[in-house]
């Protein structure tokens, strides 16, 4: 069963849907933002990839846009 995402979970993929692809740091600064990209990336609603200068880009999956739409 797919977990029902967090608010702030929710937020972080409709930006990811309007917004395309976005540049995140890529270690723990403490935020709700890396927790809350990390979160999404365990239940595979976005994708993490390296970016390079201390940045991933983070990338709404196929599972994420799902959730999304059918909110």
């Amino acid at each position: 069963a797919v977990s029902e995402p967090l608010p702030q979970q929710t937020l972080l993929l409709e930006l990811l849907m309007m917004s395309g692809d976005i540049a995140v740091p890529d270690s723990n600064n403490g935020t709700l933002l890396y927790s809350t990209l990390k979160e999404c990336e365990a239940n595979k609603w976005l994708e993490l990839t390296r970016f390079g200068a201390g940045f991933d880009k983070a990338r709404i999956t196929e599972i994420g846009r799902n959730l999304v739409v059918k909110g």
